[in-house]
């Protein structure tokens, strides 16, 4: 067995939900966990990672993809890999470009044994990836955390072609992992002590799940996905697949749930033994002028919040609601929903950026919560009445 690249402690558990501390190269990562999305290496809507830093901001997402197609792993790790370039010294976690297979399936996708060519969205030219690709890309890119190249599959697609797509995302994976071993054997690796996780798919069959669960964890990896969930399939499709799967997946690893999601969704995965996320809502809501807050999600957009100056919400310490610490220690004092609201009919891009800061903090403050609320015993209320604000807010 190889040695660990990473050290995963839980330091409290509820039931199912657990809440772990967890050491990589790059920095710890307290669980669970919302990784704040930056497909291109930056945060839609202006967001630079001194700001990430601002809203505690744990892990960035990047696309293996899309970096690949613009600006090029390659120009990428010349310039000294994603930390470098973009002056952000935490975890890193590149998805592996296998949602891609699915999401460009109207490109002429070919998917074969050796991999999936497709065409670029960006120029139209021919793309060819497969497991080997993807890993040279992601150790290119020196993330902290690489996702295995995978299919994932409609959710709602018939068992004939689930099973062999998941029994060619299994082959997939060990290919992964051998290429991982050699590229982080290698001297001149940016990141020689980068992390693989294994993806389980299966759309929304139980026993493909459960089965390619129990294969994958043979491999010992170093954390666990589940993938192809929030693709079509129904909430309550969703949280079955998870009822399911988690219990075969290793509970003294990372459990990631890719592509999730909203708060309820967030709360009732962590209550099933996830513990990783990452989602583009709270930054595709915050482009669009909508913005959570603990009393329901308000749209600054509306009339009713022309006049008003309070901030998008009282006791919040984002750089919109707070401002930003001063030297003597006091706050320079934040925006107020009329200002924003003003900034966004004007179209400035002061208004999002404003509007993204503060959901982002939503979401990490959220973690913050059911972090406590785990370690401190008090999962079930703490869950219990979180639910039930949603479900008010919601109805």
């Amino acid at each position: 067995m190889a040695a660990a690249k990473m050290k995963y402690e839980i330091k409290g558990q509820c039931g199912r939900a657990k809440s772990a501390h967890v050491e990589t190269v790059h920095g710890v990562i307290e669980t669970p966990v919302f990784m704040n999305v930056g497909t291109v290496a930056a945060i839609k809507g202006g967001v630079s990672t001194d700001d990430l830093r601002l809203v505690h901001t744990q892990v960035e997402l990047s696309n293996t993809y899309h970096l690949h197609v613009r600006t090029g792993d390659k120009v990428i790790r010349e310039l000294g890999g994603l930390h470098r370039m973009m002056n952000w010294d935490k975890p890193i976690l590149t998805d592996s470009g296998g949602f891609q297979v699915y999401s460009l399936a109207k490109t002429g996708r070919k998917i074969r044994e050796e991999g999936v060519e497709f065409r670029s969205h960006i120029d139209g030219r021919r793309i060819f990836m497969g497991p080997e690709e993807s890993m040279q890309i992601q150790s290119n890119l020196g993330s902290t955390i690489a996702m295995a190249f995978d299919e994932c599959p409609p959710a709602l697609a018939e068992r004939d072609y689930i099973l062999p797509s998941v029994e060619r995302t299994t082959r997939w994976l060990l290919r992964c992992q051998a290429e991982m071993d050699r590229l982080n054997s290698l001297e001149d690796t940016l990141n020689p002590k980068q992390i693989l996780f294994g993806i389980n798919q299966g759309g929304v069959l139980e026993d493909i799940r459960i089965d390619h669960a129990k294969r994958i964890t043979e491999l010992d990896l170093e954390g666990y996905a589940v993938g192809g969930l929030a693709v079509g399939e129904s909430h309550e499709d969703m949280y079955r697949i998870l009822d399911a799967v988690v219990p075969h997946l290793p509970r003294h690893k990372p459990t990631y749930l890719m592509g999730v999601g909203t708060p309820e969704n967030m709360i009732q995965a962590v209550d099933r033994g996830i513990d990783f996320f990452d989602c583009v809502f709270p930054s595709r809501n915050g482009r669009h002028g909508h913005v959570y807050h603990a009393a329901g999600k308000l749209n600054l957009w509306n009339l009713a919040y022309e006049k008003d100056m309070r901030p998008i919400e009282e006791g919040c310490d984002c750089p919109a609601c707070k401002g930003i610490r001063k030297e003597d220690g006091t706050y320079t004092g934040g925006y107020s929903r009329a200002y924003i609201r003003h900034l966004l009919k004007a179209k400035e891009m002061l208004g999002m950026r404003l509007c993204v800061l503060h959901n982002l903090s939503y979401y990490n403050r959220l973690m913050v919560e059911m972090r406590n609320a785990i370690r401190e015993n008090c999962w079930e209320s703490w869950k219990t009445e979180a639910l039930y604000k949603l479900k008010i807010q919601n109805s």
